[in-house]
């Protein structure tokens, strides 16, 4: 007999928690659990969550029940004129790197503002009458949340990358009961979840006209931002607002600030200091992580009609105002692309299918070349997990299975650690109780490079 959806995704914290459960079930509504991470409820306490209903299985990219990206990307791309395909990329007609080269698209932007652009040209041009996007929230809310952008002064206030959990049910249940079609803006899972409501309900199908896809290392819980504030003095409760990537001239694109307004004691405050020189903020080791984000083998936005990703590569990255790698899909939004590119809009320059790859060659290991080890270890303590396009192996070396182990020790204990510290109210138990743990990881990251450097000169010398 099938398990069903909790028993196998939920309760083994796989599920996205997209917002997706609540656009079908209307008695599910998504909640911040202690942890920081969203958590599908029951509306009605006195009504469980029907967890067998087929229809949250369709919707869930994790289900066994549910199309892979494979599946959607060939019915929605495998048929545009001129299209290509590549097992890890997905299906692309045209490949960039660049930037917007007019007005003020590029400074307020991460990167190089193309998300914006693009989606501000759909909206001027009347090809869609709203953008679902993230947004600071309301007072009273989360700090980020899914909102609908009818202005081009509303969508701008929606640029910036957010490190930050959110979920679309609000804004896709809004526009359900609306006319006009809309494009929506998100992480390769969320569109993903977006596809496969569309499959399964009319009205949306009719709604969502465009997706656009963000590249996206994995996603945080809100204490990912929490941490930032608090080691500064800033408790959760008096943030104002985070700017995550703020740009500073005269440094390469990947050194940038984070800026920090809030009180302490009452004083408004604005920290801006270099990222990497807050604790617990690096990419790599996984602090605050999102579980199912572990369990994702789509790192280029498969489904989406046009990706956006930083451009981390040499000849781009030295640019402190960034620079974008650009995956077309749709030939609508090629066609404004070429003509942003002709007009002198844009600055781009076609790049090929290798240099998108390099801009993102860790996040490749980790989703595809890693990601083998981390099933086999699911199958081998007899846990449940989702069937991915990659087959379960031990198949790295043993130095890079040990740096897998410690993430994934870093990611659990990062959450738990930190939920201790809110209890006792001191940040320097977090610090002190997960140092010894970062170190011990990094000391084995050095030593796996290392090897992997040998292993090449090795090689070069046969």
């Amino acid at each position: 007999m099938n398990k069903n959806l909790y028993d196998t995704v939920v309760k083994n914290d796989y599920s996205v928690n997209s917002g997706a459960y609540a656009v079908v079930d209307q008695n599910i509504k998504m909640e911040l659990d202690e942890l920081g991470e969203y958590r599908p409820v029951a509306k009605d306490p006195k009504k469980p969550i029907d967890w067998s209903n087929p229809e949250l299985l369709k919707v869930c990219s994790m289900s066994d029940q549910s199309p892979n990206e494979d599946d959607i990307s060939q019915e929605l791309f495998s048929k545009q004129k001129g299209v290509n395909y590549d097992p890890v990329i997905g299906y692309y007609t045209n490949l960039y790197a660049g930037h917007v080269e007019v007005g003020d698209f590029r400074k307020k932007a991460s990167s190089g503002g193309m998300a914006t652009w693009i989606l501000e040209q759909l909206l001027t041009s009347k090809d869609i009458d709203g953008i679902i996007h993230v947004k600071p929230g309301s007072k009273s809310g989360p700090m980020f949340e899914y909102s609908i952008s009818t202005s081009v002064k509303q969508l701008r206030s929606g640029a910036k990358s957010r490190y930050y959990p959110v979920e679309f049910s609000g804004a896709l249940n809004k526009i359900k009961k609306l006319k006009g079609n809309y494009a929506v803006v998100g992480i390769p899972s969320f569109i993903m979840e977006v596809r496969l409501l569309a499959k399964q309900d009319r009205l949306l199908k009719q709604r969502i006209k465009y997706t656009v896809g963000l590249i996206c290392g994995h996603q945080k819980t809100t204490k990912y931002a929490e941490n930032l504030a608090w080691q500064k003095g800033i408790k959760s409760k008096d943030i104002k607002s985070i700017n995550f990537r703020k740009k500073v001239d005269q440094r390469s694109a990947i050194d940038y600030d984070t800026e920090i307004t809030g009180s302490i004691n009452g004083k408004e405050v604005k920290i801006s200091e270099p990222s990497n020189s807050f604790f617990a903020c690096g990419w790599g080791e996984g602090y605050f992580k999102a579980n199912f984000s572990d369990f994702v083998d789509d790192a280029f936005n498969e489904t989406a009609d046009v990706v956006l990703g930083d451009a981390w590569l040499p000849e781009y990255i030295q640019d402190s105002q960034g620079n974008n790698v650009v995956i077309v899909r749709n030939s609508k939004i090629n066609k404004i692309i070429q003509s942003g590119i002709k007009t002198g809009q844009l600055k781009l320059d076609v790049v090929s299918l290798e240099k998108i790859k390099d801009s993102q060659r860790g996040l490749i290991h980790h989703y595809r070349d890693e990601l083998p080890y981390r099933l086999r270890k699911k199958d081998k303590a007899g846990i449940w997990r989702p069937q991915k396009r990659v087959e379960a192996s031990t198949k790295i070396s043993l130095t890079k299975r040990r740096v897998q182990d410690m993430r994934q020790k870093i990611m659990n204990q990062s959450k738990r650690l930190y939920r201790q510290a809110e209890l006792k109210d001191d940040w320097s138990y977090f610090q002190k109780r997960l140092e010894p743990m970062i170190k011990k990881y990094r000391l084995t990251y050095r030593f796996a490079n290392l090897k992997k450097k040998l292993g090449k000169l090795r090689s070069k010398l046969q």
